[in-house]
């Protein structure tokens, strides 16, 4: 039995994929306003937990884990196809099962920004409010040099070994994510699912899927989310953002403040690429307070 401290919740099971499961929380009322929550890599809901305690009191909260994260499947490449594409298909399937047709508000963190609003493209109706956690939802800015731990796991069969043999993704982002070291018991319930050659195997597809140029699997989509992103400025948006991300920098939170210039901004200099993390106490209140300003109106 995993030790998940924090995370109080009960996962539910779909079957995304014929013989494929998804693992998602399901946590508040069910006639709540929603709250979609999509994490990234290498993290999974757990990332969310701070949050969905936060607000499932009043807001209905749902976080899958992606397949291959968490508490998901983690099926080889011949079962599955780890792609950008996929994950959004995998979102579109769960929201559809769900019955998620109605307004509700995503929250992004990661390449949950990237999954967040490649599905949007296709539901921006849907989509009234967004909070917007360290991510990106557009190609790498041009000011903004790739990070040399990416390229390593992206473009390395040495990078790849080490990520599959030693966890050294996840692992190294429970230590480098934060600013304030984890709690040991955090730090291992976030690399927990993680734990074979076999369970990183999403660790690294998701790297080697980051796109850099037409013709990478992700472009288009990516591409086409940053084109549509300024669609978006006439909705509520809050943007919570670490500085001390060496990935999702200033350069990423410079690119969502020009295309969404009414954001709510809460940036911290003494905060990292986990900034729920860092940052849960002053984050949580905020983001309630945000959603509880900007109410969701079913049919506007």
């Amino acid at each position: 039995m995993l030790n998940l401290p924090g995370y109080p919740f009960t996962p539910h099971r779909f079957e995304v994929r014929p013989g494929l499961s998804m693992s998602y929380l399901d946590e508040g009322p069910r006639d709540g306003e929603v709250v979609v929550m999509l994490h990234g890599n290498p993290s999974w809901s757990y990332y969310w937990r701070t949050l969905v305690a936060g607000l499932s009191d009043r807001y209905r909260c749902i976080v899958p884990d992606h397949i291959g994260m968490g508490l998901s499947d983690k099926p080889d490449d011949a079962q599955y196809d780890y792609t950008l594409q996929s994950r959004v298909d995998d979102v579109t399937a769960l929201l559809d099962h769900l019955g998620i047709t109605g307004p509700m508000t995503l929250a992004v963190h990661d390449w949950g920004g990237m999954i967040g609003f490649g599905w949007a493209l296709a539901h921006a109706e849907q989509v009234k409010r967004l909070v917007i956690t360290n991510t990106a939802a557009f190609p790498l800015p041009t000011a903004k040099p790739m990070p040399w731990q990416l390229s390593l796991g992206r473009d390395s069969k040495f990078g790849a070994f080490i990520i599959r043999a030693f966890n050294a993704f996840s692992s190294g982002a429970s230590w480098l994510g934060v600013e304030q070291a984890m709690p040991s018991d955090v730090r291992r319930a976030y690399v927990s699912p993680y734990n074979s050659w076999a369970n990183r195997i999403s660790t690294l597809r998701f790297m080697q899927d980051i796109p850099l140029a037409p013709g990478d699997k992700a472009w288009a989509l990516v591409e086409q989310a940053g084109r549509r992103l300024p669609e978006f400025a006439d909705r509520p948006a809050f943007l919570g953002w670490g500085l001390k991300d060496f990935v999702f920098d200033k350069h990423f939170l410079a690119g969502f403040r020009s295309a969404l210039p009414q954001a709510e901004v809460h940036a911290y200099d003494d905060a990292g690429h986990y900034v729920l993390e860092d940052k849960s106490a002053q984050l949580v209140p905020l983001i309630r307070q945000f959603l509880d300003r900007n109410p969701l109106t079913p049919g506007a």
